[in-house]
């Protein structure tokens, strides 16, 4: 399923994300959240050519930076369609083909909980925190050794899905265990 260059190599050395670009509604509004309440520091900011908008860049550590664009002509948000509605547990948080689903973090273990609270003491909704496992829930009441992401959702002004997650072990071969599907199964029913 890899693909591999010759001598095992793999076909790209992709290090992680250089930035992934969301829209925002507020450019102001999402530096207030990004930087005041994440802690994100901005790094980069564009005005674009010929009045198009706005281009800033935050650091999301490791390298990697979170983006916006602000257009002065955007059309409105689609919930539902270009993104959730809500966050999982609180309704609807399937999204359409090709939209930006939600843009989870990795924070560390140790913090998780403590990340929780701060953001709860600054006012941000979080939903209630999740131990994702194998069982057929995938979801485990209490931690135990199956647990191998912890998380919460949280969405910022614009409504876009964020998380804080975890990773609680390192994964095996055994771990990647389903085949792939397909636009044609659109209709057929996953067998849980």
């Amino acid at each position: 399923m890899s693909a591999e260059s010759t001598g095992g190599e793999p076909a790209f050395r992709i290090r992680g994300f250089n930035h992934v670009a969301l829209v925002c509604s507020d450019m102001k509004r999402t530096v207030d959240f990004y930087s005041g309440v994440l802690g994100m520091k901005l790094i980069k900011t564009l005005d674009l050519p010929d009045g198009m908008g706005q281009h800033f860049f935050f650091d999301a550590g490791n390298g990697n930076s979170l983006a916006f664009f602000w257009f002065p002509n955007s059309p409105e948000a689609s919930p539902g369609v270009a993104a959730p509605v809500t966050v999982p547990g609180f309704g609807e948080w399937i999204s359409g083909i090709g939209s930006l689903n939600h843009v989870a973090f990795d924070v560390p273990p140790d913090m998780f909980e403590e990340y929780r609270a701060r953001l709860k003491a600054k006012g941000v909704k979080v939903a209630p925190i999740v131990n994702h496992d194998d069982s057929p829930t995938q979801v485990a009441r209490s931690m135990h050794p199956g647990v191998y992401v912890r998380s919460f959702y949280f969405q910022d002004p614009d409504g876009i899905l964020l998380e804080f997650a975890c990773w609680l072990r390192d994964f095996t071969p055994e771990d990647v265990a389903h085949e792939p599907r397909t636009a044609a199964d659109r209709d057929t029913p996953l067998q849980g």
